[in-house]
């Protein structure tokens, strides 16, 4: 919760301040007119308000965030994705998102490092079927190409990785053959089990190459994955199983994984978090120049 009052303060300033402290009297709001019981904040918030409860008898999340246009790119992927995947919207306001719950809901990162492999597979598998969703005719989402401008601006990234990734990500957008709606931010956190089945939560709703949508899996769960002393042969095994079950040079994959780490990078300097030591200690275990 710290952290979470942390992001919204730092991120938002007054406005952060002022929504943080209308937070009990807007849940309350919802609680009584959705007919919800028995909310309860879900562990590790980071930047949206996030509580578990029900709906009469049936399990429910609910999501508040002071970014009204992301959760309104959130609903919009989510119903896109509806049959292929993904959890349902069962309501939507301004600032607000009703969801099915997955149950039990934990998640693949309970899977590592154990059983990394079988979460891999796990993984290839629900994007197979996410990817099935067909493009929406409606503008909503952006491409990935409108994500990666930002590697044109100066960030106190060392040069290399900048003029590395910005000449990766120009090869890699101009031989890319087919787009599909991707998750956007498909990491271990983002796929619930869901009974026998798994489900996935939270997508950004970007368009662009299926390899493109694997890069956060594998430099995930951070800062877990880089913990553990065997960290680059995790990494490069993952690429190799992805590249497999996918039919994707596992080139192609290494590649986005740099182009998408230093992409994440400059988001974090742009959200005022102090992580250069974590994406410069992954970023030496994929760097093309080593």
């Amino acid at each position: 919760m710290q952290l979470f009052e942390k992001n919204i303060r730092s991120l938002q300033g007054k406005k952060g301040q002022q929504w943080l402290a209308d937070l009990p009297r807007m849940v309350g709001q919802i609680e009584k007119a959705y007919g919800l019981s028995g909310l309860k904040p879900v562990k590790n918030l980071s930047y949206n308000y996030v509580l578990s409860g029900f709906r009469d008898e049936r399990p429910v999340v609910l999501k508040l965030g002071i970014d009204n246009e992301a959760l309104k790119r959130e609903a919009a992927a989510l119903r896109a994705f509806m049959g292929f995947g993904a959890v349902t919207v069962l309501a939507e306001s301004d600032g607000m998102l009703l969801l099915q719950r997955a149950v039990p809901g934990e998640s693949l990162k309970s899977y590592f490092p154990q059983r990394d492999n079988e979460a891999v597979s796990i993984t290839c598998q629900g994007l197979k079927r996410l990817h099935q969703t067909p493009i929406p005719k409606s503008k909503a989402f952006p491409h990935i190409q409108d994500w990666l401008m930002i590697l044109n601006q100066d960030w106190s990234i060392p040069e290399n990785y900048l003029q590395t990734a910005r000449a990766l990500r120009d090869r890699l957008l101009q031989t890319s053959t087919k787009d599909v709606l991707l998750h956007g931010d498909l990491h271990h956190d983002n796929i619930l089990r869901n009974g026998n089945d798994w489900l996935v939560i939270d997508p950004k709703g970007v368009i662009g190459e299926a390899a493109y949508e694997v890069a956060a899996f594998i430099r995930n769960p951070i800062p877990d994955l880089l913990a553990v002393d065997t960290a680059e042969n995790i990494i490069h095994h993952r690429i190799g199983l992805f590249a497999t079950n996918l039919g994707v040079e596992q080139q192609r994959i290494l590649d986005w994984c740099f182009v998408q780490s230093v992409l994440s990078w400059c988001w974090a300097i742009e959200d005022g978090l102090d992580t250069d030591a974590t994406y410069q200690r992954f970023i030496r275990y994929i760097d093309p120049a080593i």
